[in-house]
């Protein structure tokens, strides 16, 4: 039995391409998925997956709005795909959150649909923490299922054998890759004190999905937020003697070719975060934080 139903006609595709996100795991500070749904919701909905089989309630629990008193509304997590055209392109957008169980089954019904639609390529859009600083460019690392598919100048990295926990993206684009779908993938790197909604990184995804498929991704709005973030980041750190000496510790390392020669101890996450909730709570008043300095 599928996991998923039709919710429209479907709309004659040329050449698609699906671009996935998914709100959870590899998706650091919300950046990928903030990135992805923000063209997705220029579209529509054709297909929407099923919640009560593929998502733990008690793990991520849908939000009640209660309104004077009154249970109003349930807002439930929901997997959907997305049909937006952009520059004469079909785009083709799974979005939502993570499912937290049926991957494989869920993996079969992807394929299904991938073939259905005539999706000539896969895309991953994803996000990870790193040793970065946010006065720096994003850095993006960029997978390929063969040689040939990434262009100006994008290398498929990193080298050597990385293995880490995996997420449900991954296991879908590995299906459909299996099935015969070529893929690539754009991972940002983050800074670790980046809290929910880093939206620098989710602009440099949008820059290089952009190029990729050689039309224009770009949205002023999420541009503007990201200047907005970036000068709140500035600020904490040109007012903190040890937020500063961090942020440039993590600058330094960056610079770094040879990781191991590093002798200072590099701050963790939780460290950065601290100093700079610390600096925010400091100044809260006439000038709130900006959204997204949620440490972690």
């Amino acid at each position: 039995m599928p996991l998923h139903q039709i919710e429209t006609e479907i709309p004659e595709l040329a050449d698609p391409v699906l671009i996935a996100a998914l709100d959870g795991w590899v998706d650091a500070a919300g950046a990928a998925s903030g990135a992805a749904d923000r063209i997705a919701r220029r579209g529509s909905v054709i297909v929407r997956f099923d919640g009560d089989a593929v998502f733990d309630y008690r793990s991520r629990r849908p939000v009640l709005d209660v309104v004077d008193g009154a249970l109003t509304r349930l807002s439930w997590p929901e997997l959907v795909l997305r049909h937006v055209r952009i520059g004469g392109r079909d785009l083709l957008f799974l979005v939502g959150a993570e499912p937290d169980a049926r991957w494989q089954s869920l993996a079969l019904d992807i394929v299904g649909l991938v073939r259905r639609l005539g999706v000539s390529q896969w895309v991953s859009l994803g996000a990870v923490p790193a040793a970065v600083a946010h006065t720096r460019r994003v850095p993006i690392m960029s997978t390929a299922s063969r040689d040939g598919l990434l262009r100006h100048g994008e290398v498929r990295g990193p080298s050597g054998v990385l293995r880490v926990p995996a997420a449900a993206l991954s296991a879908f684009e590995m299906a459909v890759v299996e099935a015969g779908t070529p893929a690539v993938g754009y991972f940002a790197q983050v800074p670790p004190y980046a809290g929910s909604g880093y939206a620098v990184a989710s602009v440099a995804l949008l820059e290089r999905l952009s190029t990729h498929l050689e039309i224009d991704l770009s949205d002023a709005d999420l541009e503007q937020t990201s200047r907005r973030e970036l000068a709140g980041y500035d600020a904490a750190v040109s007012n903190d003697s040890d937020t500063r000496e961090m942020v440039h510790r993590l600058e330094s390392m960056g610079e770094q070719e040879e990781h191991e020669e590093v002798e200072e101890r590099i701050p963790s996450g939780d460290e950065l975060a601290s100093e700079i909730q610390r600096f925010l709570r400091e100044q809260a008043g006439d000038d709130p934080p900006t959204p997204g300095f949620q440490g972690g």
